[in-house]
Protein backbone atom coordinates (compact mmCIF):
# COMPACT_ATOMS: atom_id res chain seq x y z
CA UNK A 1 0.00 0.00 0.00
CA UNK A 2 1.34 3.04 -0.90
CA UNK A 3 0.62 6.36 0.91
CA UNK A 4 -0.07 9.84 -0.30
CA UNK A 5 2.23 12.48 1.11
CA UNK A 6 0.53 16.23 1.06
CA UNK A 7 4.08 18.29 0.29
CA UNK A 8 3.32 21.67 1.67
CA UNK A 9 3.98 24.68 -0.46
CA UNK A 10 2.81 27.91 -0.48
CA UNK A 11 -0.55 27.77 -3.05
CA UNK A 12 -2.22 24.68 -0.38
CA UNK A 13 -0.98 27.36 2.75
CA UNK A 14 -4.29 28.43 4.08
CA UNK A 15 -3.67 31.68 6.45
CA UNK A 16 -6.08 34.38 8.38
CA UNK A 17 -7.76 36.83 6.74
CA UNK A 18 -7.12 39.90 6.78
CA UNK A 19 -10.41 40.65 8.63
CA UNK A 20 -9.88 37.79 11.34
CA UNK A 21 -6.33 39.69 12.09
CA UNK A 22 -7.91 43.07 12.66
CA UNK A 23 -10.65 41.21 15.20
CA UNK A 24 -8.02 39.46 17.13
CA UNK A 25 -6.12 42.80 17.22
CA UNK A 26 -9.11 45.01 18.08
CA UNK A 27 -10.03 42.42 20.93
CA UNK A 28 -6.29 42.65 22.50
CA UNK A 29 -6.35 46.47 22.33
CA UNK A 30 -9.76 46.30 24.19
CA UNK A 31 -8.14 44.20 26.61
CA UNK A 32 -5.35 45.96 27.32
CA UNK A 33 -7.76 49.36 27.50
CA UNK A 34 -9.68 47.97 30.02
CA UNK A 35 -6.47 46.38 32.05
CA UNK A 36 -4.70 49.75 31.91
CA UNK A 37 -7.67 51.90 32.97
CA UNK A 38 -7.95 49.84 36.09
CA UNK A 39 -4.11 50.34 36.92
CA UNK A 40 -4.36 53.81 36.37
CA UNK A 41 -6.61 54.01 38.57
CA UNK A 42 -5.39 52.19 41.39
CA UNK A 43 -1.59 53.99 40.66
CA UNK A 44 -3.23 57.01 41.81
CA UNK A 45 -5.14 55.70 44.59
CA UNK A 46 -1.88 53.65 45.85
CA UNK A 47 0.00 57.25 45.54
CA UNK A 48 -1.85 58.50 47.82
CA UNK A 49 -2.06 55.69 50.28
CA UNK A 50 1.85 55.95 50.23
CA UNK A 51 1.36 59.38 50.99
CA UNK A 52 -1.14 59.13 53.84
CA UNK A 53 1.33 56.49 55.71
CA UNK A 54 4.06 58.96 55.39
CA UNK A 55 2.19 61.77 56.71
CA UNK A 56 1.26 59.42 59.35
CA UNK A 57 5.17 58.66 60.23
CA UNK A 58 6.30 62.44 60.16
CA UNK A 59 3.44 63.37 62.46
CA UNK A 60 4.53 60.50 64.91
CA UNK A 61 7.59 61.67 65.10
CA UNK A 62 6.83 65.53 65.72
CA UNK A 63 4.72 64.04 68.75
CA UNK A 64 7.66 61.97 69.79
CA UNK A 65 10.11 65.33 69.43
CA UNK A 66 7.39 67.19 71.58
CA UNK A 67 7.41 64.68 74.34
CA UNK A 68 10.96 64.47 74.29
CA UNK A 69 11.94 68.17 74.22
CA UNK A 70 8.34 69.89 75.60
CA UNK A 71 7.41 71.71 72.47
CA UNK A 72 7.51 70.78 68.57
CA UNK A 73 10.03 72.25 66.25
CA UNK A 74 9.04 76.39 65.38
CA UNK A 75 8.06 77.19 61.94
CA UNK A 76 12.00 78.74 61.23
CA UNK A 77 13.44 74.73 62.40
CA UNK A 78 11.13 72.63 60.59
CA UNK A 79 10.43 69.22 59.40
CA UNK A 80 14.47 69.27 59.60
CA UNK A 81 14.52 69.21 62.79
CA UNK A 82 13.31 65.71 62.89
CA UNK A 83 16.64 64.62 61.54
CA UNK A 84 19.41 67.74 61.98
CA UNK A 85 19.61 69.09 65.49
CA UNK A 86 18.51 72.81 65.25
CA UNK A 87 20.74 75.32 66.58
CA UNK A 88 18.54 78.26 66.87
CA UNK A 89 16.38 78.62 69.66
CA UNK A 90 14.57 77.22 71.34
CA UNK A 91 17.62 74.82 71.26
CA UNK A 92 15.88 70.77 72.56
CA UNK A 93 17.72 69.47 75.35
CA UNK A 94 16.97 66.00 74.84
CA UNK A 95 17.20 66.07 71.25
CA UNK A 96 18.02 63.06 69.12
CA UNK A 97 17.72 62.02 65.79
CA UNK A 98 13.76 60.96 64.84
CA UNK A 99 14.00 60.49 61.54
CA UNK A 100 16.67 59.55 58.77
CA UNK A 101 15.39 62.26 56.52
CA UNK A 102 11.77 63.65 55.70
CA UNK A 103 10.33 62.21 52.46
CA UNK A 104 8.64 64.22 49.90
CA UNK A 105 5.11 62.85 49.07
CA UNK A 106 4.49 60.25 46.10
CA UNK A 107 4.06 63.28 44.06
CA UNK A 108 7.33 64.55 44.74
CA UNK A 109 6.31 67.52 47.20
CA UNK A 110 7.69 68.46 50.51
CA UNK A 111 5.49 68.36 53.22
CA UNK A 112 3.87 71.65 54.41
CA UNK A 113 4.27 72.15 58.26
CA UNK A 114 3.11 75.09 59.90
CA UNK A 115 3.05 75.99 63.56
CA UNK A 116 0.70 76.96 65.46
CA UNK A 117 -2.01 75.29 62.93
CA UNK A 118 -4.98 76.71 61.99
CA UNK A 119 -6.58 72.82 62.51
CA UNK A 120 -4.57 71.15 65.04
CA UNK A 121 -1.24 72.41 67.12
CA UNK A 122 0.34 71.94 64.13
CA UNK A 123 -0.59 71.21 60.91
CA UNK A 124 0.92 68.90 57.98
CA UNK A 125 -0.38 68.48 54.65
CA UNK A 126 0.70 67.35 51.24
CA UNK A 127 -0.48 69.47 48.63
CA UNK A 128 -2.15 66.07 46.65
CA UNK A 129 -2.04 64.66 43.19
CA UNK A 130 -2.70 68.48 42.14
CA UNK A 131 0.06 69.91 43.33
CA UNK A 132 -2.06 73.23 44.28
CA UNK A 133 -2.38 73.77 47.70
CA UNK A 134 -5.73 74.58 49.45
CA UNK A 135 -7.48 72.13 46.83
CA UNK A 136 -10.27 69.54 47.84
CA UNK A 137 -7.52 66.81 46.84
CA UNK A 138 -4.79 67.67 50.00
CA UNK A 139 -3.52 64.93 52.39
CA UNK A 140 -3.93 66.67 55.51
CA UNK A 141 -3.64 65.41 59.30
CA UNK A 142 -6.53 66.99 60.37
CA UNK A 143 -10.10 66.15 59.39
CA UNK A 144 -11.39 68.17 56.30
CA UNK A 145 -15.25 69.58 56.37
CA UNK A 146 -16.29 67.35 54.04
CA UNK A 147 -14.79 64.04 55.79
CA UNK A 148 -16.99 65.33 59.07
CA UNK A 149 -20.66 65.04 57.35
Amino acid sequence: MKRHRRKFNGRNARGFTFLEVIVVVAILLLLATIIGIRYVGRAKEAKVDTTKIQLKEVEKALEIYRLDNGNYPTQEQGLIALFEKPEDEPVPKKWKQYMDDIPNDAWGNEFIYIIPGEHKDFDLYSKGPDGSEETEDDIVNWKKETEEE
